[in-house]
């Protein structure tokens, strides 16, 4: 099973190749992958017959309890033989139903094909998280095909209601299967948190609400995914999607997720009160409202939408009833209602492909003029509305058996209900499809191939063998059934005179009073036309909530950086700090210091820092906070610290440059002081995150218990493993050696795009060493300034004549040669003479803190910080020109 999920995603890669270049016929070559994956699970019919299933497992994220985790039995069979043999079809059907020039047929190819083996993982998966994975990927790739059309608005609405529909029930979902796992008797394997809730071994020590509140979360996403009310109206709005698509999704795949969601469940849930009204009632209301909408469709692929939204919530009512006998004729239902509504959704694709026009009132005369596919469709029609011998019919007959059986007279009543309304829309889409009627100007049916009926046609003869011989069935969902309590009974095409019998012919005599007079019915539903439709109410809530992210964004998004500041800071501490000291203890003997010279120090620091806070001139704020930040450099020195403090030591002093560069160009005091009240909830802030940052720490320590702490057994370790005594590097180019290599390359490129913004100067990237480059042979001018200027001593009459030439013999080159850019006035000779001398000492320390931090304070890392630092003294000396003097050659 692993194989074919995987068969499927090389498939879904390769499908666009195949596509560009044997064009629609490489539909025909996909099909090949689920075609083969039906005749393997074809294959395995023997052993899930018997009762018995096939196990896969590999292990992936243990922690998680995330594994590829695949079991086929019976169920999971009977699913994956609906996705890879329906699937298999519509691309054949594919390869007739798209004209040779269609476009974008190789995204769509590919996206198919992805969706099929996304589905197949999700049927036959045995881990809940992977489920919910498999989940999410059909929702993306549904999304992909629904929007095929992209350049048509109705396409792009659809798919966006429907990916948000959907993902809210998936987010949701997985809620509630982290919450039934991490339940006591709970698992993340399908099967054993199916078998313990059968059980009642799932959460016994929690409230009864608990196990409720997350089933009821999980059937969002089942209710979700299958268009249930209240999500029912995304289903209809996906009927912009091409053909194919709703035959595949619609009919067999996507929408069956959340009814194979239930099915799974339903052996250990479906005795759970809150399970069995849900699914019950929720589903019997889908069934009455979809039923009812399809009634007023003229578009016959709208009257399928809405009759597919009435029977998926016919299956799920079925499904999660909980008995034995639901469950058999509720996986029959699944199986005939794959059958018959891809045959009908694909036989609307041909009238669609031929005529030009799904509306039903301008179709006539179409089962004269296609005659095969007029038949197919009335089979298959026949099957939706249960008559015999199709396989509707059957399972129809087995829900009906099981409710009366149990006396819910009711759920009877309401099912009964129902399916009238199936059999008059039944009706209406054949008759509106094939049947004959006056219109003024009737559409023509053009040619069709051959090959965009075989698909129809082998459906439709899968429908007929399925009633015709029920046994298959039977014996296929039997050991699903065995599952539940209660005898489940059998499949048979004939009963004998029941009461089944005569309530499905009240169905079909009721249903086809309905039709006859269906124009009547039609005045009648647009008289009592409903209030707020479930489509009106979602888009109200989407622009209701894009007005509350506007204002929301409105307010806390207001170029400030003091409110960011405190945004972020009040939810560490309301957040992070609040959850701490609820849930954690503090440690009950806390060291104040550990050593007397470590208390002056330290109030040097918080001294230094609230004068910073109170200063009103911008550098005198700068340098306290450097201050500050040296103070707690020297206490990690007198800690035991001595490369931390290197490290501090050498930011504060980046950090101060940086400060000072920038006060340049602003105010040399700050604004004026915001309000008292604005200043009194900035000092709690402040304080409060320092001393939640403290609780936490402390929390965070007191967490170990009794175990002693890592660094006990940590420096004899990294002397074993990396063979060196500095902890602290050995770890970084060691022990996360690889870690550190991301890290290293994050900042490669950051540094690669902060050095071309300061010297790539034009738009023909030539640096500013190059453009100011003194070219060989010229002369320099030792004071700078034009050639007629004098300039007068102090204090004297006497002006100074031209300026002196200079040139070193031999020297074309000089060293520092970057000051000369600058005005005399802005020129230090002792910063430039004194930086001549620091500059080689200070590269050549970064090269021993590099080699020498392997076993001594030191590293890679203090090395580049003073590194920097020399440039950084190189800069200041003699502008930003003399960086580019430092290039050894152009980076580009």
């Amino acid at each position: 099973m692993t194989l074919l999920v995987l068969l499927h995603g090389v498939a879904a890669l390769l499908a666009p190749v195949a596509l560009t270049r044997l064009g629609r016929r490489a539909f025909l070559l996909l099909a090949l992958v689920p075609g083969a994956s039906a005749l393997w699970f074809l294959s395995q019919a023997p052993l899930v017959f018997s009762g018995g299933a096939l196990d896969e497992f590999i292990p992936w994220v243990t922690q998680l309890g995330l594994h590829l985790d695949f079991r086929l039995d019976a169920l999971s069979w009977t699913m994956a033989m609906i996705v890879t043999g329906v699937g298999a079809l519509v691309l054949v059907y594919c390869a007739a139903y798209f004209s040779a020039t269609a476009k974008a047929l190789a995204r769509f190819g590919g996206v198919f094909v992805a969706f099929a083996g996304a589905m197949l993982g999700l049927v036959t998966t045995d881990n809940t998280l992977m489920m919910y994975v498999f989940w999410e990927l059909t929702t993306v790739f549904s999304y992909l095909l629904i929007g095929h059309y992209h350049e048509r608005q109705a396409s792009r609405r659809a798919a966006s209601q429907a990916i948000l529909v959907t993902t809210f029930g998936g987010l949701a979902m997985l809620a509630g299967i982290i919450g039934l796992a991490e339940l006591p008797g709970g698992s993340y394997e399908l099967s054993r948190l199916v078998s313990n809730g059968a059980e009642g071994i799932v959460g016994p020590e929690a409230p009864g609400w608990v196990v409720s509140a997350f089933l009821i979360l999980i059937l969002m996403g089942a209710v979700s995914k299958s268009a249930l009310i209240p999500f029912h109206f995304w289903l209809p709005a996906a009927m912009a999607a091409p053909t194919p698509v709703s035959a595949y999704l619609h009919a067999a795949a996507m929408v069956k997720a959340g009814v194979y969601l239930v099915a799974r469940l339903a052996p250990g849930f479906g005795w759970n009160p809150a399970w069995h009204h849900v699914t019950l009632w929720l589903g019997l209301a889908t069934m009455i409202l979809g039923g009812y909408r399809a009634l007023r469709q003229h578009d016959l692929k709208l009257v399928l939408a809405f009759g597919t939204v009435s029977q998926l919530g016919m299956l799920i009512a079925v499904l999660g009833y909980g008995s034995a006998a639901t469950a058999l004729a509720g996986m029959a239902l699944v199986v005939g209602h794959s059958m018959f509504k891809s045959t009908l959704f694909l036989s609307v694709g041909v009238i669609d492909w031929s005529v030009g026009t799904r509306d039903l009132r301008k179709l006539t005369g179409l089962r004269k003029s296609m005659p095969i596919l007029a038949v197919a469709a009335a089979i298959a029609t026949g099957s939706m509305i249960g008559l015999p011998p199709m396989a509707g019919f059957v399972a129809k007959e087995g829900a009906l058996t099981a409710f009366t059986d149990a006396q819910d007279w009711p759920t009877v009543a309401v099912f009964v209900l129902g399916s009238i309304i199936t059999f008059a829309y039944g009706l209406r889409f054949w008759f509106g499809a094939f049947g004959d009627r006056t219109v003024e100007e009737p559409a023509e049916p053009r040619y069709h191939s051959r090959l965009i009926l075989a698909p129809i046609v082998f459906l439709t003869v899968v429908t007929l063998v399925l009633g015709i011989v029920p046994a298959i069935m039977d014996r296929g969902l039997a050991p699903y059934a065995g599952q539940f309590a209660g005898e489940p009974g059998h499949l048979v095409l004939w009963h004998g005179f029941t009461l089944p019998l005569l309530l499905t012919a009240v169905v079909a005599l009721l249903g086809t009073g309905i039709h006859l007079v269906r124009h009547r019915v039609e005045g009648i539903q647009g008289a009592l036309e409903m209030g707020p439709s479930a489509d009106g109410a979602f888009r109200a809530t989407m622009r209701g909530l894009t007005h509350f992210s506007a204002d929301v964004t409105a307010v806390t998004q207001r170029g400030s950086l003091p409110t960011y500041l405190m945004i972020i800071l009040a939810v560490v501490v309301f957040g992070a700090g609040g959850a701490a000291l609820t849930m954690g203890i503090l440690p009950e003997d806390v060291q104040l210091y550990a050593w007397w010279g470590q208390v002056p120090i330290a109030i040097a620091a918080g001294l230094t820092a609230w004068m910073a806070a109170h200063a009103r001139r911008r550098l005198k704020a700068v340098i306290l906070s450097g201050v500050s930040g040296y103070a707690v450099a020297l206490l990690y020195a007198v800690h035991g610290g001595p490369d931390i403090a290197l490290t501090q030591v050498m930011v504060e002093t980046v950090s101060l440059v940086i400060f000072v560069l920038v006060l340049r160009r602003l105010p040399t005091y700050f604004t004026n002081r915001p309000f008292a009240r604005d200043r009194w909830v900035r000092v709690g802030l402040a304080s409060l995150t320092g001393i939640g940052v403290v609780l936490m720490t402390l929390i965070a320590m007191a967490g170990r218990g009794d175990t002693p702490p890592v660094s006990e057994r940590f420096p004899q370790a990294t002397l074993d493993y990396g063979y060196g005594y500095n902890i602290v590097n050995v770890t970084l180019v060691d022990t996360r050696a690889w870690d550190t290599m991301g890290e290293i390359s994050v900042i490669l490129v950051a540094a690669t795009g902060v050095a071309s913004l300061l010297f790539v100067r034009d738009r023909f990237g030539m640096v500013d060493s190059a453009r100011n480059r003194i070219p060989s042979g010229r002369r320099v001018q030792v004071w700078g300034g034009d050639d007629d200027v004098d300039y007068p001593l102090r204090g004297s009459s006497q002006q100074l004549g031209p300026p002196t030439w200079v040139r070193a013999p031999h020297r074309d080159q000089r060293w520092l040669p970057g000051g000369r850019t600058l005005a005399p006035r802005r020129r230090s000779l002792i910063f430039e003479v004194g930086t001549r001398m620091v500059f080689p000492t200070m590269v050549v320390f970064s090269l021993f803190l590099l080699f020498a931090g392997h076993n001594s304070p030191g590293g890679g890392f203090a090395g580049g910080l003073v590194a920097g630092t020399a440039l950084m003294v190189r800069y200041l000396a003699a502008s930003r020109y003399e960086l580019g003097e430092t290039l050894p050659l152009y980076a580009g």
